[in-house]
């Protein structure tokens, strides 16, 4: 196991799942559940020949985050591309429901760090249903008054239903590796050809997906530095910054995401937002380095107080 200190300093996109936790959580306080001692594998992938893990590529437990009790769910990136199972969806939307449960017993938050490719082809259906039981349970922990955060800045990104998550959460903190979408840019270029969309023209996927439009456009709160300590320091300050979840915060979204609509929808690449928001220097916005980046202003209705 890394010790703290390397764990602070290191690369979030290069971190296992379980270090990525040890490294957020205050040092020493991480308790897992359900964990690989336990051998809770999938029962469907060794009917395709595939091997499992004895974690199913999904960490879950509780810990302090600056001293205040959370819980906190990280999927492994590098176990299938993070993508959701049977067994894999089950502990999330447990972890989910017991912080409903215990909303008012001191759970401050929910840390959810994502890093898939969206639903396991191997067990889709039961994918699917994960998603959707991951969608409820968020919204009973957010209606009970427990904020969930979404921290996305590994290999995998977050996509598919991941993506669809991702935006069920309070907040939402990522770096520049931490690529967001729903339909992944293959699926799209397969789908509707590559004249809508060149899945191998990676400056224009990382331009749409990427980390740096999200945080531009307010599809992200926060954007950090690619670093667990970046991180661990956005997701303490980021608890108190969730909004209630009721019908005025509903509504506020939905209008600040139709006037984006209106005002950017016909734009084709990132580029052209900044050019049309009036941003300086469009062009250099995706090439500049992460201080720089961190210190340029958002789009004006990128800051709001709904999600």
């Amino acid at each position: 196991m890394s010790d703290l200190i390397d764990l602070l300093s290191h690369d979030y996109y290069e971190a296992s799942a379980r270090d990525r936790v040890l490294g957020v959580l205050d040092a020493g306080s991480f308790r897992e559940f359900v964990g690989p001692e336990t051998r809770t594998i999938s029962p469907h992938l060794a009917l395709f020949g595939l091997t499992g893990a004895f974690d199913d590529g999904m960490v879950i437990g509780e810990g302090l985050l600056g001293g205040k009790r959370v819980y906190v769910a990280a999927q492994e990136g590098r176990f299938m591309g993070g993508a959701f199972g049977e067994v894999h969806g089950a502990k999330l939307v447990g972890l989910l429901r017991a912080a409903r449960d215990n909303a008012a017993k001191g759970v401050a938050a929910v840390l959810i760090l994502l890093d898939t490719g969206g639903v396991r082809l191997q067990e889709a259906n039961a994918g699917e249903l994960a998603i959707a039981e991951t969608l409820h349970a968020i919204a009973a922990a957010r209606r009970a008054g427990v904020p969930v955060l979404a921290l996305v800045g590994g290999r995998s990104g977050a996509f598919g239903g991941g993506g669809i998550v991702t935006a069920f959460c309070s907040r939402i903190i990522v770096s520049e590796h931490g690529r967001i979408g729903v339909s992944g840019p293959e699926v799209i270029e397969t789908n509707k050809g590559v004249e809508e969309f060149d899945s191998k023209d990676k400056g224009l996927v990382w331009r749409v997906t990427g980390g740096r439009t999200r945080a531009m456009m307010g599809g992200a709160d926060r954007f950090v530095r690619d670093r667990i300590a970046d991180f661990r320091a956005a997701a303490i300050e980021e608890i108190g910054a969730a909004a209630p979840f009721d019908l005025a915060t509903l509504r506020a979204e939905q209008a600040r995401l139709a006037a984006r609509l209106s005002a950017y929808g016909s734009c084709r690449d990132a580029p052209e937002i900044w050019h049309k928001a009036g941003l300086a220097e469009p062009a250099a916005i995706a090439t500049v380095n992460e201080e720089a980046f961190t210190a340029l202003p958002r789009l004006k209705e990128a800051g709001h107080d709904a999600r």
